[in-house]
């Protein structure tokens, strides 16, 4: 097999189980960092040739375990280490402390080790960062890009997370209900945000990151069910599944992103939808609105929309509001621009986010936005150059190209109006 792309999939799905394994196995974040970045190595050398194994994730454990142990015993360090007995247990059954403390609801090592990496020991932001780079293996690049800094600040702030993990010797175990709500919060925040980065696609090819949109949905209905009351993680839930509802529309056959209104609606998947819509409407009935809610109600304005000129742009403009006076964040106002512009027009869309040019200085969507309502306003040559900003800055292949259909068709226009045959020169 010359084409090693299944294995890097392989990788990516299997790493939030194994790291959390070996961790359990090991009380080290390290450790189990890098008894997991071995096992990759050892993954990348003998699957070429033997193909994946029937279960890549019990692979990966049972290697890294060795790997570690083999390194521990070398270092004459092993005696710190649990019975070999024990750690060849490479089921899913948690120990017993786990089952003490949570009966039935809490049998996922996953969802243990965000908890841990989401210790109130720690900063928020440096909580996300720590659970993003351990539990999913994103990169410091992609991680920064999240939260919108540089990648040399992001790098020093997981630095600092680890060290104050390992400092405060916080216990490798699943923490007590009262602990569990004091994290709810970050850990929230970080299946988002892992959500988010696959469905962004940073990584270049959607295929590849599906499974972190899938493993987010997953979680997310894990915390449900530890939390079954709570309207916030009820509007996480929902949120996810609206937007992962329209996967299969978001890509033509080139791998080209098609915008929301150009979609085929019919390629939706009409189960998540009515999965996401009964629990948005199950959190609203609590009337303790919060971010989660509204961004999903939000997609369900677009779900409820059977065409896109259906669509009620003045809800959403006011949903937008609404979030912008829980979660106030240069993004969001760039998002409500939008709908400003489908009720308003462009010219009041572009008078709002004016104001956004430094804060969103280096925000792909900030340029293609900004493009697009100048081209709409009939400025060709400021919308041009908006779109070679967004080219710049542009996450994937596939975001560049989209950006790319924005400056041919300016480019058409052009040559319209001219009445030439020749092509109006474009930058780059």
């Amino acid at each position: 097999m010359n084409d090693l792309g299944w294995i890097d999939a392989a990788l990516t799905a299997a790493r939030p189980q194994a790291v959390s394994a070996l961790l359990r196995y090991f009380r080290d974040l390290d450790t189990a960092e890098e008894a997991f970045q071995e096992a990759c190595l050892r993954a990348l050398k003998t699957w070429p040739q033997n193909g994946p194994p029937r279960d890549p994730a019990a692979w990966l454990i049972m290697v890294g375990r060795n790997a570690a142990l083999d390194e521990a015993r070398r270092k004459k360090k092993q005696t710190e280490l649990p019975e070999d007995d024990v750690l060849s247990d490479l089921d899913d059954a948690e120990s017993a402390l786990a089952e003490r403390l949570d009966g039935a609801h809490y049998r996922d090592d996953i969802l243990r080790l965000l908890f841990i990496c989401c210790h109130p020991d720690l900063p928020a932001v440096q909580q996300i960062a720590l659970a993003l780079r351990i539990v999913s293996g994103l990169s410091v690049k992609e991680i920064a890009r999240a939260f919108l800094v540089s990648e040399s600040a992001m790098e020093q702030r997981i630095t600092r997370a680890k060290r104050r993990v390992a400092a405060a010797d916080v216990p490798f175990e699943a923490p007590g209900a009262p602990e569990r709500a004091e994290r709810l919060g970050a850990v929230a925040a970080m299946i988002y945000l892992l959500f988010n980065e696959g469905y962004s696609a940073s990584g270049g090819s959607v295929q590849v990151r599906v499974p972190l949109c899938e493993e987010a949905i997953r979680l997310a209905r894990l915390l449900l069910r530890l939390f079954p009351a709570e309207p916030e993680i009820m509007g996480l839930a929902a949120l996810l599944l609206l937007q992962h509802a329209r996967a299969k529309a978001r890509l033509d056959g080139e791998g080209n992103i098609v915008l929301l209104e150009d979609q085929d609606r019919g390629l939706w998947d009409r189960e998540l939808i009515a999965e996401g819509l009964a629990l948005l409407e199950k959190a609203l009935r609590h009337q303790r609105p919060g971010p989660y809610q509204v961004q999903a109600a939000i997609a369900g304005v677009h779900a409820h929309a059977a065409q896109p000129e259906d669509t009620d742009w003045a809800e959403i403009e006011q949903l937008y509001g609404a979030l912008e006076r829980h979660q106030p964040s240069p993004v969001v106002t760039l998002n409500r621009a939008v709908a400003v512009s489908k009720v308003r027009g462009p010219a009041a869309a572009l008078a709002m986010i004016e104001p956004l040019a430094q804060p969103l200085a280096g925000y792909f969507h900030y340029f293609g936005v900004k493009g697009w309502l100048l081209k709409e306003l009939g400025r060709a040559d400021e919308a041009r150059t908006a779109f070679d900003r967004a080219i710049a800055l542009a996450n994937t292949p596939a975001e560049a190209e989209q950006i790319r259909q924005h400056l041919d068709r300016l480019k058409e226009g052009a040559q319209r109006k001219s009445g030439r045959g020749s092509a109006h020169p474009a930058q780059s």
